[in-house]
């Protein structure tokens, strides 16, 4: 598949979704910002992909950034920043919003699985709830300790 045929609309992976559910296939879902990628975000994405047969990133928009991480955020553009998604091999597709939540998204996609960093709990994960009812299973996984956007680009600053 072409790496710029894994970005989709939310209305074509809620598709995919349900056509991979169908044929028995474990959906799942995981969002963020990744705004500068490293290997943190490497290791988290690929032991999410790794609980399921499919991943569907949720992307934060630049402009959901920004309300997220202040007015110097993003440093990579949504358009980067979703083509270094898609072009991880165990990404099957990424969907940018803008919403503040991902609520929307999980709500159409309903994959089998979610996740989250370790930093949350399964009670404060927006759309566990819909999961859950789904029969799905959340789960949350371990951050790489020493990485992060904010730290890289805080050495840039000091360097």
């Amino acid at each position: 598949m072409n790496v710029q045929q894994k970005i989709v609309t939310l209305e074509e992976a809620a598709k995919l979704s349900a056509e991979w559910q169908a044929k028995g296939q474990k959906v799942v879902f995981t969002n963020g910002c990744f705004d500068l990628l490293h290997a943190g975000h490497i290791t988290y994405l690929s032991e999410a992909a790794a609980l399921g047969n499919k991943l569907i990133i949720g992307l934060n928009s630049d402009s959901s950034v920004k309300r997220l991480k202040g007015e110097n955020r993003p440093i990579n553009d949504e358009k980067t920043r979703s083509l270094l998604l898609a072009a991880m091999y165990f990404v099957d597709a990424v969907i940018l919003f803008e919403e503040e939540t991902p609520l929307n998204l999980i709500k159409q996609t309903l994959p089998n699985i979610l996740v989250k960093g370790g930093d949350y709990t399964i009670d404060t994960i927006v759309g566990a709830k819909e999961v859950l009812e789904n029969n799905g299973s959340v789960k949350t996984i371990t951050f790489l300790p020493g990485y992060s956007s904010t730290s890289i680009i805080n050495k840039i600053r000091n360097f």
